[in-house]
């Protein structure tokens, strides 16, 4: 196919399926507007949510007070559309705080891999290399999950601890960084990353906190 055939292909695609925005505006999956709507809609500082085995957990956003937040978290995780994270990532750049150390690491915590397979990709690795763009700070996915968990948005707060138990352990191979702040899109009960913050520190890490995009 000749460069100028290639070249059209996309705008035929847009024209047969048209990109619709978060808001149903064509032409751009995030609009400008909507970027600037979803710094608006996170907490400068963020939320601070009260986590077992972590130092800290720094949400962006609460669902509440957020809706354009919810539906793109929504749309990035369930209608599977990627492109949908560096305006979530710039949100979290927006109203994090920065990190305490030099030595600080980002670490999206891991979907199984069935789960990638069927998803495609992992939402918080894709949140974690651009947040790491963003404030020049290094990421390294230390952690695999053992076994499949589910979805944790069908259980109960017990269900989920349960679930959760010796979920994770560090990846072979890999030297655990001292001080790690793990990636993810939500924090609900905070299962996921308590098992993820006692994995890291069973293999050597000393401080372990959280980055969210929102809590639940």
């Amino acid at each position: 196919m000749e460069p100028e055939s290639t070249a059209m292909v996309p705008s035929l695609l847009d024209m047969v399926f048209p990109r619709v925005s978060l808001g149903g505006a064509e032409g751009a999956l995030v609009s400008d507007a909507e970027v600037l709507q979803l710094q608006q809609q996170c907490h400068s500082g963020g939320f601070p949510v009260q986590v077992d085995g972590l130092e800290c957990v720094i949400a962006a956003a609460s669902y509440d007070d957020a809706p354009l937040v919810r539906k793109a978290v929504h749309t990035l995780k369930y209608k599977r559309i990627p492109a949908v994270y560096h305006a979530l990532a710039l949100a979290m750049d927006h109203a994090l705080p920065v990190a305490s150390t030099d030595a600080t690491v980002l670490c999206p915590v891991p979907l199984h891999w069935t789960r990638r397979f069927w998803r495609g990709f992992n939402q918080a690795e894709l949140l974690a290399e651009a947040l790491g763009h963003y404030r020049h700070m290094p990421v390294c996915s230390v952690l695999k999950r053992r076994r499949p968990t589910g979805r944790q948005a069908r259980r109960g707060r017990k269900d989920r601890l349960v679930a959760m138990q010796d979920a994770f352990a560090a990846r072979t191979g890999f030297a655990v960084p001292k001080t790690v702040i793990l990636i993810d899109d939500v924090v609900t009960t905070g299962a996921t990353l308590s098992a993820c913050a006692a994995a890291l520190r069973a293999a050597g890490a000393q401080s372990v906190s959280a980055w969210v995009v929102a809590r639940a």
